[in-house]
């Protein structure tokens, strides 16, 4: 029997995990997926957002200036990448333009400090790759860039520190309500909860409708983006948006990312099903021309990566966060679209309030643990090194050569308290495979490390989700 039961674990799962686990409770996350953050959480542009595109009055515009600090402040205690960066706008036309002022003027409703006008002038003196044919644009200093699968695993590792129970694996395919006891079938057995939390992501309206919920309908809104070598970062120096008219629709985006990497995206398009992250070669073409059109110089000759997420957006139009008006102490966050990264400790706090309104106890425990440390051997001094090195070998072994990750590092990733079983599951946490190689150096060896950390056969690891099979038996025999 479970205080919470929570369904999902990415961002917003994984915030709710955390802010619940403070509290004197018997928690448990149940996540379809074989490791957390799998979903929109992993594929996105890894931006914290300064809040001037959140419409006032809206949940989102009174929870994203809030979050984004709040977000700041918890990445540093929990050892997440982060960098305070500033986003600008810019405008290649008068249309362009009066959405700027719009944008900006929201902005200030919302609580958004320094952001202005900009004029030609300083775009290019900030930023002088971009297309001299811009005519002004915004500034919003207190957007930022994030590590957005490390938050996410961060807040559920720290959670699971703090009593909560991680159950990767686990679909949910049924939900009942018995004498106000929630019954959740899974194809892993039977959960019972006192209070189920809803945060599915982009399958938060079918979970809801098993405890005959309605209100809200998905839009699998999907967008795509080029991931470019480390040799493109220096392109630009803040987050650029071109200004996007287009209802719905922020704007392609340039963008250093926290590993040293260039980033282009996202453009805009609906898809039928809430996993279609397929690529499209004739819409990423279009994508390259909007993104040559803002940022003229970069080479897609050093494109190392390419994909799609999917936002999880509802007809709503906003932030769903509110028990359902159709079963109650069954709590829905759903329409958690692109601010959800910035939003999300913020949510989780909304939450509670929630929570405890329904009649839930919230009492805080006397030991709550809200640090973490992690060790990432690239950026320790070499007296740094030699002490590591010399308390475990291990470290001395560089697995990763493009990011230079070593194999006591993924042997600690392994050991942490999610346990990671796919390659991808370790690029995650330490970013082996993340670079210009994109695993083809590192990937036999993460294999290898894997299967003997994990005492399995080579053959059992998987590249990420459930049949992604690397090996299919021995191709020779020694005797």
């Amino acid at each position: 029997m479970y205080d919470v039961l929570i369904i999902g674990c990415g961002i917003v799962g994984a915030a709710a995990a955390f802010e619940l686990s403070r509290y004197d409770l018997k928690i448990g996350v149940l996540e379809k997926d074989n490791d957390v953050a799998n979903g929109a959480t992993k594929a996105n542009n890894a931006i914290f957002h300064a809040g001037y595109d959140s419409v006032p009055g809206t949940l989102e515009s009174k929870l994203i200036v809030k979050g984004l600090r709040m977000s700041k402040e918890l990445c540093k205690k929990l050892d997440v990448e982060c960098k305070d960066i500033a986003a600008m706008v810019v405008a290649m036309n008068e249309p362009q333009m009066e959405k700027i002022r719009h944008l900006v003027e929201q902005g200030k409703a919302n609580g958004v400090e320094g952001i202005r006008l900009i004029t030609r002038e300083e775009i290019l003196e900030r930023e002088p790759n971009v297309n001299p044919a811009v005519i002004g644009g915004l500034l919003a200093p207190e957007a930022g860039i994030v590590n957005p699968w490390e938050l996410c695993i961060a807040l559920a590792e720290t959670a699971v520190r703090n009593g909560a129970e991680v159950m990767l694996s686990t679909e949910v395919k049924a939900i009942t309500k018995k004498d106000g006891i929630f019954v959740v079938e899974t194809n892993n057995g039977t959960y019972e909860a006192k209070y189920v939390v809803n945060a599915a992501g982009n399958w938060a309206d079918r979970i809801h409708a098993m405890v005959g919920g309605k209100g809200f309908t998905q839009h699998y809104d999907a967008g795509e983006y080029f991931l470019f070598d480390k040799n493109q970062c220096s392109q630009v120096h803040s987050l650029v948006f071109a200004c996007s008219v287009e209802k719905g629709y922020k704007g392609t985006t340039i963008l250093p990312t926290v590993h040293g990497n260039l980033l282009a995206g996202p453009n805009f398009y609906r898809v039928d099903e809430p996993d279609d992250v397929a690529t499209d070669s004739e819409r990423m073409a279009i994508l390259k021309q909007r993104i040559l059109e803002v940022v003229p110089t970069i080479n897609f000759r050093e494109v190392i990566r390419t994909y799609a997420g999917i936002r999880p957006n509802t007809d709503v139009g906003d932030f769903i966060i509110a028990e359902s008006e159709q079963c109650s102490h069954f709590i829905n966050l759903g329409g958690m679209k692109s601010p959800a990264l910035t939003c999300s400790t913020a949510i989780a706090e909304m939450m509670c309030d929630i929570l405890r309104d329904c009649g839930l106890e919230l009492k805080k425990k006397d030991h709550f643990i809200d640090t973490r440390k992690r060790i990432v051997f690239h950026l320790l001094s070499e007296e740094e090194k030699k002490a590591v090195i010399a308390e475990n070998p291990l470290y001395g072994q560089v697995v990763c050569r493009c990011e230079t990750v070593t194999e006591g590092e993924i042997v600690a990733a392994i050991h942490r308290p999610i346990v990671p079983r796919t390659v991808d599951a370790i690029k995650r946490r330490c970013n082996a495979g993340l670079g210009r190689c994109q695993g083809g150096f590192c990937g036999p060896k993460v294999v290898e490390i894997l299967a003997r950390e994990l005492g399995v056969s080579p053959v059992d690891i998987l590249m990420d989700e459930e049949g992604s099979y690397i090996l299919t038996g021995p191709t020779k025999e020694v005797h």
